[in-house]
């Protein structure tokens, strides 16, 4: 009763009760995150990719991170028509989902348009340990999970290479940001890729590039991460999505934009470190924001004034 009293005569403006309300349904309304049942078979309508066509190579840690972070390499994919290549780095911890988690990562990188590949060149197998702790303790593994990374770099030869940044908040992200660090380094000159660093588990500091997404590639980007059933069963990542990237689109203004500089009209965007791997060391381009009209190609594909880091 008391509570309902206070309630009354509380004077919040109703458009921001109906603003809060709006995001309670968003997220299943009282009853709390509900599921989003999809069906295992999605395929793209994406544009087909020209033979010549660059190569984003993305290392994620755990099916459904290509999705969870993938809105670079959708633009990349769908408007610029470059072929995408992801790797399930891992399949998790679980080993009774881990055929399961490889059948809907092929179902979730074919309605991104991405193909899907194994570290260990077998679909369905992935690598083990990849973590910081096992890279101090288990010389001998890391080196060969090394190995296999920087081969693949090598195969693919690609424009851009994608993975988690150095403080991305679990181990498995961690491990896969210095996998592909120390993969860099062994392919030393034969190859100088951009790189994009992604965050989820944690917001990184320095981001260096937003990219801005429109509505539909939101959609997308949510439908592909619910085709992750075990995992959105678990927790709605799919309908907390476009709250993450609008929050990304925030931080964005002042992180990649000038601190106190005013606000662009940028509703969703993703956050991306961003360095060049120049065969030597990273260095770090001036800091970029590409709008959804942008040429997010000729932004990746310019080396523009770069500094060493």
């Amino acid at each position: 009763m008391a509570r309902a009293m206070l309630a009354a005569m509380d004077p919040i403006p109703a458009s921001f009760s109906r603003d809060v309300a709006a995001f309670r349904t968003a997220l299943g309304g009282e009853a709390g995150p509900q599921p989003h049942r999809v069906a295992l078979a999605w395929p793209a309508a994406a544009p087909p990719v020209a033979a010549h066509a660059p190569t984003c190579l993305i290392f994620s840690p755990h099916p459904d991170d290509e999705a969870l972070v993938g809105g670079l390499a959708l633009r990349l994919r769908w408007t610029h028509g470059w072929r995408v290549v992801n790797v399930a780095v891992t399949l998790g911890s679980r080993q009774d989902r881990r055929s399961a988690r490889w059948r809907e990562a092929v179902a979730a990188c074919a309605h991104l348009g991405f193909e899907l590949v194994s570290p260990l060149g077998k679909p369905g197998l992935a690598l083990e340990r990849v973590t910081p702790e096992a890279a101090r303790r288990e010389p001998t593994h890391w080196a060969e999970a090394v190995s296999r990374v920087a081969s693949l770099i090598q195969h693919w030869k690609p424009q851009v290479v994608q993975a988690p940044h150095a403080l991305d908040g679990h181990a498995a992200h961690i491990g896969t940001h210095h996998l592909v660090r120390d993969a860099l380094r062994a392919c030393a000159n034969r190859i100088r890729p951009q790189v994009v660093w992604s965050e989820y588990w944690n917001s990184q500091q320095r981001p260096g590039l937003m990219v801005e997404l429109s509505d539909a590639e939101v959609a997308r980007l949510m439908a592909a991460t619910a085709l992750h059933v075990g995992e959105v069963e678990r927790h709605p990542y799919h309908r907390l999505l476009p709250a993450w990237l609008m929050d990304s689109a925030r931080r964005g203004a002042e992180r990649v934009g000038a601190p106190g500089s005013r606000p662009l009209p940028i509703v969703f965007a993703a956050l991306y470190g961003w360095q060049r791997w120049d065969g030597q060391r990273f260095r770090r381009p001036s800091p970029t924001v590409v709008r959804a009209d942008g040429d997010l190609a000729a932004c990746l594909g310019d080396p523009q004034t770069l500094a060493a880091t």
